[in-house]
C-alpha cells in the first residue's frame, strides 16, 4: 500500500555511525550539576531504534511536535550503544524508550555490568531509579503514559481452556509440565525460566530456542509442541495462532512502561515536553499492539499508521 509522502525527513543511520567517536555527552565533572535552563531548539532529531513498534513512536512524536511548530527529522539507529550517547550529546533531541529496560542499561554503563538491576514491577520505584541516572547525563525522562511493552507469556486458547488458565499463577498450581518456546537467553534470564519456576512454580521442563514471539514459536505452540511461547504485551498476532496471553499475577515483570526521552538542553522546554505528554493521556497498549499490526500484518507505512491514529483521536487535525 502506497502511503502519503513524507512529512519529515528520515536520516540514515551512517550519519551518525561516521560521529559515534565524537558523540559524548556531558563531561564527568560537570555530571550531577547540571542547572542550565530547559533548551527549546526548533529543529529537533527524533531517534528510533529501527524495529516497528520504535518507529510507530517516533513517528507519533515527530508529528504531535510538528503541530507544535518544531521542524523535524527522523533518525534510526538499532544500537543502544550507539544511540544513547548521541542523546546525551544532542545529535539526537528525543526517543522512545522503555523504563526499566533503559534504567538497567543505564545502570550498567554507570556502575558496570555486575550492577544489580534497578528496574523494577513498581512503576514509581523504576521512574525513581532512571530518573536518577539520567538526569547527570543531561536527559530529561517524561512522565510514563498507560502504553506498556513488557515480555508475556501465552498459550493456546483450547489449552487455557481445557486446564482453566487465566494467570501464569493457575498454570503454577496446575503442576502440568511447560515446554518454553523462547529465546536461549531465558534458560538464565530472572524474568523468564527461573522466574516463571522461582515466583510461580511452573514446571518448565524445557526451553525450545525458536526466539521471542517469532512465528516459529508462536506455530510451536499453536501445533502443540509446545506449551507457552516468550512474546510481548504489545504483540497483535496472537489471535491468528490461537493464543492467549496468560496474566502476569505475581508481577514478575518489570514496568517497561513506555517513557519519551529528551536531551534536556535542546528539548526539554515545555513547548516540547507538553506536545509529547499529550499522547499520555490516550495511548494504551492495546493501541500499540493494534498500529504494529497495521505495519507488520497489513504494511502500512509507519507514518500513515501514526497518522491516523492521532487524527482518530484528535491530537492533530484532519488531512
Amino acid at each position: 500500500m502506497k502511503g502519503r509522502p513524507p512529512r519529515v525527513r528520515t536520516v540514515v543511520a551512517c550519519l551518525l555511525l561516521a560521529c559515534a567517536a565524537c558523540a559524548t555527552g556531558p563531561s564527568l565533572e560537570n555530571r550531577g550539576e547540571i542547572t542550565g535552563s530547559p533548551g527549546d531548539s526548533g529543529h529537533l532529531t527524533i531517534g528510533s531504534a529501527g524495529f516497528t513498534e520504535s518507529d510507530v513512536l517516533a513517528q507519533l512524536y515527530s508529528l504531535l511536535l510538528n503541530r507544535a511548530g518544531y521542524h523535524t527529522r527522523l533518525l534510526s539507529v538499532t544500537n543502544r550503544e550507539i544511540y544513547e550517547p548521541a542523546l546525551e550529546s544532542g545529535r539526537i533531541d528525543v526517543v522512545p524508550e522503555y523504563a526499566a529496560t533503559f534504567a538497567d542499561w543505564l545502570n550498567a554503563r554507570t556502575h558496570g555490568p555486575d550492577a544489580a538491576p534497578v528496574g523494577s514491577p513498581d512503576l514509581a520505584t523504576t521512574m525513581r531509579a532512571l530518573r536518577a541516572l539520567a538526569a547527570p547525563r543531561g536527559l530529561t525522562v517524561l512522565p510514563p503514559g498507560r502504553a506498556v511493552d513488557q515480555n508475556a507469556f501465552a498459550v493456546a486458547a483450547s489449552y487455557a481452556r481445557e486446564h482453566r488458565l487465566r494467570t501464569l499463577g493457575d498454570l503454577g498450581r496446575s503442576g502440568l509440565p511447560v515446554r518454553l518456546a523462547a529465546g536461549d537467553e531465558c534458560v538464565r534470564r530472572p524474568y523468564c525460566a527461573p522466574g516463571l519456576r522461582k515466583t510461580y512454580g511452573i514446571h518448565v521442563t524445557a526451553i525450545d530456542p525458536k526466539g521471542v514471539g517469532t512465528t516459529p514459536a508462536k506455530k510451536a505452540v499453536q501445533d502443540g509442541q509446545d506449551q507457552m511461547v516468550l512474546t510481548t504485551t504489545t504483540d497483535a498476532t496472537l489471535d491468528q495462532f490461537g493464543l492467549v496471553l496468560l496474566a502476569d499475577d505475581r508481577h514478575l515483570q518489570n514496568a517497561d512502561h513506555i517513557v519519551p526521552v529528551v536531551n534536556r538542553a535542546r528539548a526539554g522546554s515545555k513547548g516540547v515536553t507538553g506536545a509529547l505528554e499529550r499522547l499520555n493521556t490516550v495511548l494504551t497498549t492495546r493501541d500499540l499492539a493494534r498500529m504494529n499490526e497495521e505495519v507488520d500484518g497489513w504494511r502500512r507505512l509507519p507514518e500513515d499508521v501514526a497518522r491516523g491514529y492521532l487524527e482518530a483521536k484528535r491530537l492533530i487535525p484532519s488531512g
